[in-house]
């Protein structure tokens, strides 16, 4: 009899998904993981990692390798990537979901401290997992790498700079490394998943009706898609709401 999991569309394939532990980072792992993807999910938090993991136990029957870690530990993402090298050898799928809003604040009453942290993690550490994640997603045979940005990255606003600021520095750091490796077989996407039903939706609008926005979950069939879509160069970002009323990649 023909395996089951054959006719699963991301059978064999290794991702891993940064910001697992909440909103479209969790999104993301459990649609990878209901299409045959085996998951490795980081997040800063030990517990939701643990609910994560019970969830694709009761969706798939497989387990979760699980790695909490701050992103802002450049360290720490080098080291994930020789594990995965060791463990694996390649990487199929990389989906870069962590990200924070650092508050809304006037630019120059940030706090420089916090300045740096939403620095770090919104951008640095983008720089730093396609730094040690590129040489495994070459061991792909169609590495794909899916970065979560923001319309606020070409719409800035008043109050938004840090988080408008790095939004709008990873998509060209994006931009630009998917130009350098055009003729391999990774490609990236820019992913701008509008409003959505998030905890930092909720930091930036605290009075908005949350039961008005779409619930992560319905982004993780277009995660899916890209991964297995024969992606070109970024050069313009796929918008989540034109996707769902077209119901095709744009």
């Amino acid at each position: 009899m023909p395996d089951p999991e054959a006719t699963l569309p991301l059978a064999g394939r290794i991702a891993l998904v940064t910001g697992a532990t909440r909103g479209i980072g969790r999104a993301s792992a459990l649609a990878l993981a209901g299409a045959g993807a085996q998951i490795i999910a980081t997040g800063r938090a030990q517990g939701g990692l643990e609910s994560l993991d019970d969830e694709i136990r009761a969706l798939t029957g497989e387990r979760a390798t699980l790695v909490p870690m701050d992103l802002q530990d450049g360290q720490g993402i080098d080291q994930l990537g020789l594990a995965i090298h060791q463990r694996h050898g390649k990487l199929d799928i990389l989906v870069h979901a962590a990200a924070m809003l650092g508050g809304l604040w006037p630019v120059s009453h940030m706090d420089p401290p916090q300045w740096d942290r939403v620095v770090s993690v919104n951008l640095t550490s983008a720089y730093r997992l396609i730094r040690s994640m590129e040489p495994l997603l070459r061991q792909s045979d169609a590495g794909r790498a899916l970065f979560i940005t923001s319309g606020r990255a070409v719409r800035p606003k008043a109050f938004w700079g840090a988080y408008a600021a790095t939004k709008a520095g990873l998509d060209a750091l994006v931009r630009c490394w998917a130009d350098e490796i055009e003729q391999t077989a990774i490609r990236a996407a820019l992913i701008d998943p509008g409003s959505m039903r998030t905890k930092m939706r909720s930091e930036a609008y605290p009075g908005e009706d949350p039961a008005t926005l779409p619930d992560p979950s319905e982004i993780g069939p277009l995660i899916v898609a890209l991964a297995q879509h024969k992606l070109g160069l970024p050069t313009e970002t796929v918008n989540f709401g034109a996707w769902k009323a077209s119901g095709v990649l744009a």
